[in-house]
């Protein structure tokens, strides 16, 4: 986000479009969530669905389909959220063919903005709670 004057003396903010904070193959950011997802995935999606705020079961309706509808979701979600470019068929694509490497990408950028959401606005309490996952997996 920057902030300019206008023609006119007023304040003018653009907000451009950032990008994730890690690549899909950076697992070895966070080896507590990697090492987590590898043992359980479906309890680590649960609770990175939990983090955001949805309903924890969601990803249970990963397993009827052929797509993954709840990985989708979260990654529209988190891109939304973020100002994150991509599309709705790059979020299928790795939803369908990366899905425990996009699992654990969102959760990564949940943590990593939320400590920079936090740093700059520590009165909200909606963050904090992902704080304190800094650095740690999401049990």
């Amino acid at each position: 986000m920057t902030c300019a004057v206008g023609s006119q003396g007023s304040l003018v903010v653009q907000v451009q479009p950032s990008q994730w904070s890690t690549g899909l193959c950076e697992c070895y950011k966070d080896m507590g969530d990697c090492c987590f997802a590898l043992c359980c995935l479906p309890v680590f999606t649960c609770k990175v669905t939990s983090a955001v705020g949805a309903c924890p079961c969601l990803p249970l309706l990963d397993c009827i389909g052929c797509a993954s509808p709840a990985s989708l979701a979260m990654r529209a979600s988190v891109r939304e959220r973020y100002g994150i470019p991509g599309s709705v068929w790059s979020d299928c694509l790795y939803g369908c063919c990366c899905y425990p490497l996009s699992w654990l990408q969102i959760s990564r950028e949940l943590k990593r903005r939320a400590a920079t959401h936090a740093s700059s606005s520590p009165s909200s309490a909606r963050y904090a709670a992902l704080i304190s996952l800094q650095g740690a997996h999401l049990v």
